[in-house]
């Protein structure tokens, strides 16, 4: 169990000690192994794609990392997770679902920390706070749930999403959503599609995300007057399909577009308009002109 020592009790402030925690000689629950088996697993897969190599299977892996990532930026973050936009019960689910392939976790999961990230950032009590070291932010605090549980509590940020049998569903069975995934590929295409698609796919996505928690937090530009660190890093908009305009998000958190300029590559923005114009998405939240003069760093 997590056991803090004397130093690292919660302060009447509710920030937790900056003690370093430690990465593996800890308790591991059995979501944080199951977590690390799956990283692991991509990873392998990945170091043996070059043995089982074909360009269909590569060009199939970028096609899947590609779509999969726009669905979580497009419906964990920008649809769940802030509720920019609303969508039709009938397509909200199937597209969360979809989103699943990334294999980021579930939606409740995945909404809940970053809820928090927002919450908290920046703070003691950052699920991945970048004040604990690159490494940390970047990869290593996704195993380490009780860490997460006595930073931030318990997941009651998600009341909204848990009140939905879809939601609460995808959380209780989503190991065998995954282990369908990863049969699903090798049936399809043998090792050439599960190392290629499942490996090279699997881990270009997971660290171009992982780079939006750490890389965006240390390096690039600001913009506007948020209490935080996060940074607009330009050279990774497109492989994050917008979500590097960070500094703009931090400023905006409910704004459905991040690349708020005309040229700030936003992807997600893109197909949000595209649904909205098609009547499928409605109420989607814009930053109003006061407040960009409001927080704008230069007027």
């Amino acid at each position: 169990m997590c056991n803090p020592t004397k130093d690292s009790v919660p302060s009447q402030s509710g920030l937790v000690s900056k003690e370093k925690r430690a990465y593996f000689q800890r308790y591991w629950t059995w979501a944080d192994v199951a977590r690390a088996l799956t990283v692991t697993i991509v990873h392998f897969w990945c170091l043996l794609a070059p043995f089982n190599y074909t360009w269909e299977a590569l060009r199939f892996g970028l096609i899947l990392v590609t779509l999969t990532n726009l669905l979580i930026t497009f419906s964990y973050h920008r649809n769940l997770a802030h509720r920019s936009f609303k969508l039709p019960k009938w397509l909200e689910y199937p597209i969360a679902y979809a989103a699943v392939f990334a294999l980021q976790g579930d939606p409740l999961d995945w909404v809940s920390i970053h809820r928090f990230h927002h919450q908290f950032t920046d703070s003691d009590r950052d699920p991945h706070s970048p004040k604990e070291g690159f490494l940390f932010s970047h990869v290593m605090w996704i195993f380490d749930t009780l860490y997460i549980k006595y930073k931030c509590g318990r997941r009651n940020n998600v009341m909204d999403l848990k009140q939905q049998w879809f939601y609460r569903f995808l959380r209780k069975t989503i190991g065998f959503h995954v282990l369908m995934f990863w049969t699903v590929l090798y049936l399809y295409g043998g090792l050439p599609y599960l190392t290629c698609g499942g490996g090279v796919g699997g881990v270009l996505g997971y660290h171009v995300t992982w780079l939006v928690n750490s890389a965006c937090h240390i390096c690039g530009s600001r913009s506007w007057k948020t209490k935080d660190t996060s940074r607009n890093v330009w050279w990774l908009s497109l492989f994050t399909m917008g979500e590097s305009w960070h500094n703009n998000h931090h400023a905006f958190q409910s704004s459905a577009r991040q690349g708020l300029e005309w040229w700030q590559i936003d992807i997600t923005w893109y197909l949000i308009r595209l649904f909205e114009v098609l009547g499928l998405a409605t109420d989607v939240k814009l930053p109003s002109e006061y407040q960009k003069q409001k927080l704008a760093l230069t007027r």
